[in-house]
């Protein structure tokens, strides 16, 4: 009996548990197994080295999702079709990290955003050279979709070509282009553009340019010396003592209120100054017109002096002296 019951308690411990733990599975990212989810794919006509499983997958920069698989047309959909007609295109999956909403949306949207022209593309990721896929509107007469045969598992997405890839099948077909006499003509140029630039170089006055810079040094290393004088100068260092002694000055005023004391101060002298003029208006007009008669006697009194010098000390002007033999 009690060997029963320790087995039923041992089943009812293993069940709980169980229970637990696809409790926290389930809240821990387990919920994201029932949301429904897009899946679309696209197929490359050339190389996607350095794409891998997992890469981010942007629209314009946003994040959208990842790249679930990277497959081969030949093992995916070409399997029955002859080696000399198969297209050995790249087929890439992408799984789309949206919620349930999002992700039914673009799935209702795909169809038309495909015909306006979304298009994938492979592209690096700054300087640390990693790919990934990259989403946005291109001509779609361009870029138009690559022709197969096959029904797609999901959504096809129609593919461009990336823009290194780009550049490197044009430097190609422009190589390829080139004729053997194109080639010797390019190596002559080339080979009268290394010698023009050995003229340069040795028409370039490298003795005068290296006295000019040796002299440039030596200034500069007069500056600098002359600027270290100047830092290390006693006055230099009172000064700017002083200077932040003001400034603390100054701070501690203002947060004292001592500055606005002082302008209001101000205020109110140059108020009193208005009302002490106001006031004696009459007084001041008749200072300014008894000042404007004393600067005339004194004007009066100048010319006076200057007629008359001894006069203007002892009295009048002289008597006028009587000749004899003369009548008056």
């Amino acid at each position: 009996m009690e060997e029963a019951k320790r087995h039923g308690r041992l089943g009812a411990f293993i069940v709980v548990s169980l229970f637990i733990l696809a409790a926290a599975l389930f809240l821990l990212g387990g919920r994201s197994w029932f949301q429904p989810t897009f899946t679309f794919e696209t197929y490359f006509d050339q190389s996607v080295a350095g794409l891998d499983v997992g890469a981010p997958v942007r629209f314009r920069g946003v994040p959208l999702g990842h790249v679930a698989a990277i497959l081969t047309s030949a093992a995916t959909y070409e399997q029955s079709v002859p080696i000399d007609r198969r297209h050995e295109y790249i087929v890439v999956r992408v799984e789309v990290n949206l919620s349930g909403e999002e992700a039914a949306q673009m799935r209702r949207e795909a169809e038309s955003m495909a015909a306006r022209g979304l298009r994938a593309q492979t592209q690096l990721a700054g300087i640390t050279g990693q790919q990934y896929l990259a989403l946005d509107f291109l001509d779609p007469q361009k870029y138009a979709p690559l022709p197969f045969g096959w029904t797609p598992q999901y959504f096809y997405l129609p593919s461009a070509p990336s823009s290194a890839g780009e550049i490197i099948a044009k430097a190609q077909s422009f190589l390829a282009s080139l004729n053997e006499a194109d080639i010797k003509r390019l190596g002559q140029n080339l080979d009268t553009l290394v010698s023009d630039l050995d003229k340069k170089l040795g028409e370039i006055p490298v003795t005068d340019l290296a006295t000019h810079l040796q002299a440039a040094l030596r200034a500069a290393n007069g500056t600098l010396s002359r600027v270290d004088r100047l830092l290390a100068d006693p006055s230099l260092k009172r000064t700017v003592d002083n200077m932040a002694f003001i400034s603390t000055h100054i701070r501690q005023m203002t947060r004292d209120g001592g500055l606005e004391r002082l302008v209001k101060d101000l205020d109110d002298a140059s108020e009193r100054l208005d009302a002490v003029v106001g006031d004696n208006q009459y007084d001041v007009r008749a200072i300014v017109e008894d000042l404007r008669s004393t600067a005339g006697n004194l004007r009066a009194l100048s010319e006076s002096v200057k007629t008359y010098p001894a006069g203007a000390l002892v009295g009048g002007p002289p008597d006028k002296i009587q000749l004899s033999g003369h009548s008056p």
